[in-house]
């Protein structure tokens, strides 16, 4: 092996290194049922891969002359890269990049590695043969071992002699030598397109260009790198140029082997200290930090007990006995730390019985930095923040169960992932790519004349951050997405497995019950704020409160809750019907039509907020969704579950009683159900709706196709008996009824198929998914019936696009007071766009929570209560038949088999977000059609303490 062929080695082994040590870093993904909230190391699979015995120590070296190869190109750039100009557009952040770049190239490191640098001469590459004096490429002495040739004629020729006079290779060969290094890049390259991951595609390529980059001004010479330096923002085309690409990996990949040698002593350690995390043990709860890691028992004392301490876990007496203790030696405390050092949670539970003041807790006796009222997303979001902060929150709820109307929601959620503000087309002038000025322009267009620009642009211009966070921080899958109606481009994003408020809504809920344990929430059900307190300076201090239990009644429960914050988050007003609502104020006329909003959408948060002055806006606008189902069972009564959008985004048609389709499916809300409420003469001549008007019923007609991708939803709504199966044009017919002709309905499908065919419909209909089979007579139909609803309130508090609540007369914020969510107007202007709730709840939400100061906590001595939980061994589960099952089939008996195992449902049915009903419909029997319908199966993780058998049988 020549010189070169051993450089290249050492610089892939380097990178396979690196990359090798990522993997043993974050090597255990995330585990809600170990607590693990992070991705964790395995020190195991480490010293496999490198320990002295069993693995390559070599592999390290490697790692360590790649950085040098590295840090050397770095420096003789020095010239280039100090003059570089970085412009993004963002010049607070392009000047700090440029500090900071010329910061390092400033930096100790690179001026006190010159002995090091010598480690590697790339002038003595593509000059001679190298001998394989080790796997080094370089002798004993650090200089470069040159094989004197074996070519006596080719010794004696002065032209192919290095300047000791050995022999150097031809220069034909030099070419293919030069030729074949290269290609190799490319080709490692070319492996990586291959890669399915594509952030593994991306750090693989940034890596390979990095290296190239580096050895690209290592070859340059003296008079190339000024030529560079002296045009190095004028562009490419000089000898030696570099692109912007080129010196972002550079730089990228520099950091990167810094990261991996630094990874390197850490994994090490824990190897030595026994922490490998063998099962990819839990992570520490939010907020307790973890403490360093150091070498000794004494050392991880001394480090968990300051970091119980930062975090407030323990009081100043408590550290300072527990600092005496370790420092004398303390041989039961000292054990404890060896072993659970690194597990705060633990650590803390036991070692309660060392020392005096062990069974003392930290009582704070700071009012919380915010109360939240209503737990729907808005308020779930701005509490997970403010905690994620740091802070306290209190978040009071006048039900029994969390989650509200967004527990409901079934579309999704809008996001764009194109930061642009304008379409990035081909060159045919087509795009396919969602952008922000399309979201913006499609939410104005909804929202009419009652448009506010930076409210909606805080919405838009926030999506994708919003989406990112609930993927990332709640853990919530939003892989799909499909085009809505009023949307131009496909931007709704939903689960793959389960309904997207239910599995938005149990995430939130989780991430805050964490906090929950640690006493920096509390959460209060039958819980009804009556009042807002306000201090001297009129601004707002706290809440009073009814509990709504009678057994909650007590002389030891305050009434008036302190904090310097409230956030209103308590929704709409749709279902409130009473004499004297909103409802009835604003929209008489609808006081008689049916509802998809909870009976708890009384608007309590509006009225609170209007007796301290507080604006409204739009109330007026109140929007009447097209599709609420109908339930065959119960067909008039007044709640109805919402056929969301997602139905027609997959290829649903709406037909009237007579078989014909009438409007664009993919309109905006207001078309389509002023399309339906056209049916009605009145409105059709005058174009209001009539209190007392009947309403007219639909049908939603899916193909098999269009159902295949709503499969979600369809089998809920099936499970519901809210949609049926219909096989054959026939049999959809005769579901619809008798005063439906065949022929009608069958040139009503055939007149859609050619439609779509043409791209274009009578409607202005251009995008058509789930088009029915052609052969009517075989196809399979999934059809219900629906009818307009009240679905959502546009109108609410007058806010700012920060969330301060604003005052009627002044127009300016009210201290103290803030809102998010359904409860506030100006958002949506005359109409919301479907999949856009859920998007303001989660983006004012989290501008609300992000703003809210954290107090310094006020902290006390009181005594212990209750301890953590101590782990045991799982029991052996018990083998249990359906027929046992079945026994267990009443609302204090409620067992439920789900994906071949049971559950004892009984305590948890009430704590259920959408309430007890749904979980004593399947008490005694086997719920996973049900189950799978709303929730994806990893959900089922969270409950291993109900678990009580594996289903046989």
């Amino acid at each position: 092996m020549c010189y070169e062929e051993r450089v290249l080695y050492r610089l892939l082994s380097g990178l396979h290194a690196s990359t090798t040590l990522s993997i043993a870093m974050n090597y255990y993904p995330p585990n809600k049922k170990k607590n693990r909230l992070t991705w964790t190391p395995n020190p195991k699979f480490f010293w496999s891969k490198f320990g002295s015995h069993s693995g390559h120590p070599e592999y390290i070296r490697n790692l360590h002359f790649s950085y040098v190869v590295l840090l050397r190109a770095l420096k003789k750039a020095e010239p280039i890269l100090s003059r570089y100009e970085i412009r993004t557009g963002d010049i607070i952040e392009d000047e700090t990049a440029m500090v900071l770049l010329r910061r390092l190239l400033n930096s100790s490191i690179l001026k006190s590695c010159s002995n090091v640098f010598e480690a590697f001469d790339e002038s003595l590459m593509f000059r001679g043969n190298i001998t394989d004096a080790d796997d080094s490429g370089v002798d004993g002495d650090g200089d470069a071992a040159i094989d004197t040739g074996t070519d006596p004629d080719l010794e004696q020729d002065p032209a192919f002699k290095f300047p000791n006079g050995r022999a150097q290779k031809h220069p034909e060969e030099l070419i293919t030598l030069q030729h074949n290094f290269k290609m190799v890049f490319h080709n490692i390259s070319s492996i990586l397109d291959c890669v399915q991951c594509q952030q593994c595609k991306l750090h693989g390529k940034m890596a390979m260009l990095g290296y190239g980059t580096a050895l690209k001004i290592l070859f340059m010479s003296d008079a190339g790198i000024e030529a560079a330096a002296a045009n190095i923002n004028i562009g490419t085309g000089v000898e030696g140029s570099l692109t912007r690409n080129e010196i972002v990996a550079l730089i990228n990949t520099v950091a990167k082997f810094s990261e991996s040698l630094r990874e390197v002593r850490e994994l090490t350690h824990l190897y030595w200290s026994g922490d490998d995390h063998g099962d990819g043990g839990s992570t520490p709860t939010p907020g307790l930090p973890s403490p360093s890691l150091t070498s000794s028992p004494l050392d991880m004392a001394m480090g968990a007990v300051n970091a119980l301490s930062t975090a407030g876990a323990i009081a100043p007496e408590r550290e300072e006995e527990l600092i005496h203790l370790a420092l004398a030696g303390d041989e039961v405390l000292l054990t404890l730390a060896k072993h659970y050092g690194n597990d705060l949670e633990k650590f803390l539970a036991f070692s309660t019985d060392i020392g005096e003041l062990g069974r003392v807790v930290v009582v704070d006796e700071t009012p919380p930095d915010a109360i939240v009222i209503g737990t729907g997303l808005a308020g779930l979001t701005a509490t997970l923040n403010i905690l994620d902060r740091g802070g306290r929150v209190l978040v009071v709820e006048k039900e029994h169960n969390v989650g509200g109307n967004s527990n409901k929601a079934s579309s999704g959620i809008n996001a764009c992932d194109n930061v642009t503000a304008v379409s990035i087309t081909d060159n045919n002038n087509n795009s396919d790519d969602d952008y922000l000025g399309s979201f913006i322009g499609d939410t104005t267009k909804s929202a009419g004349n009652a448009a506010r620009p930076e409210l909606i642009e805080q919405l838009v211009g926030n999506s994708w951050e919003a989406v990112s966070w609930l993927k990332e921080r709640v853990g919530v899958d939003l892989s799909l997405k499909a085009q809505l109606g009023g949307h131009q481009y496909k931007r709704t994003h939903r689960p793959k497995n389960g309904m997207v408020g239910a599995e938005i809504i149990y995430g939130v809920q989780k991430a805050v019950k964490e906090y929950e344990k640690q006493g920096k929430v509390k959460i209060m059900t039958d819980t009804k704020v009556v009042g807002l307190l306000r201090g001297e300076g009129r601004n707002v201090t706290g809440v009073q409160v009814q509990y709504l239990l009678d057994d909650a009644i007590s002389e030891d429960r305050p009434t008036d809750l302190k904090s310097p914050h409230v956030i209103l988050a308590t929704g709409g007003f749709a279902a409130d019907r009473s004499e004297g609502s909103l409802l009835s104020q604003y929209r008489p006329e609808l006081i008689s039509m049916p509802a998809t909003a909870g009976p708890y959408s009384t608007g309590d948060g509006i009225g609170l907020a209007t007796t301290v002055g507080a604006g409204v806006t739009d109330m007026d606008k109140v929007q009447v969704h097209p599709t609420g189902w109908v339930d065959p069972k119960d067909p008039h009564n007044p709640n109805k579950v919402l056929a969301g959008e997602l139905m027609r985004g997959v290829g649903g048609i709406l037909m009237n009683k007579l078989g014909k389709r009438f409007c664009n499916e993919l309109g905006t809300r207001a078309y389509v159900t002023d399309e339906m409420l056209s049916h009605d003469p009145y409105h059709a001549e005058h174009g209001v709706w009539k209190k007392d008007s009947e309403l007219q019923t639909f049908a939603l007609v899916l193909s098999s196709s269009a159902a295949a991708d709503g499969k979600k939803h369809v089998d809920h709504y099936i499970h519901k008996g809210l949609m049926t199966r219909l096989e054959g044009v026939t049999e959809l017919t005769e579901w619809m009824g008798q005063d439906v002709d065949v022929e009608v309905i069958r040139n009503t499908l055939t007149q859609y198929c050619a439609d779509a065919e043409n791209g274009v419909d009578e409607w202005g209909k251009t995008s058509f998914q789930g088009t029915p089979d052609i052969n009517f007579d075989t196809e399979i139909f999934y059809a219900g019936t629906v009818t307009p609803v009240l679905h959502y309130c546009m109108g609410g508090l007058t806010i700012d696009k920060d969330g301060n609540v604003l005052d009627d007369s002044t127009g300016l914020p009210i201290s103290g007071l803030h809102a998010a969510g359904e409860v506030t107007g100006g958002v949506h202007g005359n109409n919301r766009l479907g999949g856009n709730s859920l998007l303001e709840c989660t983006v004012y939400g989290t501008i609300v929570g992000k703003k809210i100061p954290i107090q310094p906590r006020a902290l006390s001595i009181g005594n212990i209560t209750k301890l953590s939980k101590i782990p045991i061994p799982k029991k052996e589960m018990a083998q249990i038949s359906l027929s046992e099952v079945a026994k267990h089939n009443t609302e204090d008996d409620c067992w439920v088999a789900i994906h071949g195992k049971v559950y004892d449902l009984t305590d948890f049915a009430e704590s259920h977000p959408p309430g007890a009903i749904s979980i004593h419909k399947l008490a005694g029997i086997d719920g996973t059609e049900a189950f799978q319908s709303i929730h994806n199966e990893g959900m089922l993780e969270d409950f291993e303490d109900d678990l009580i058998g594996v289903l046989v049988g």
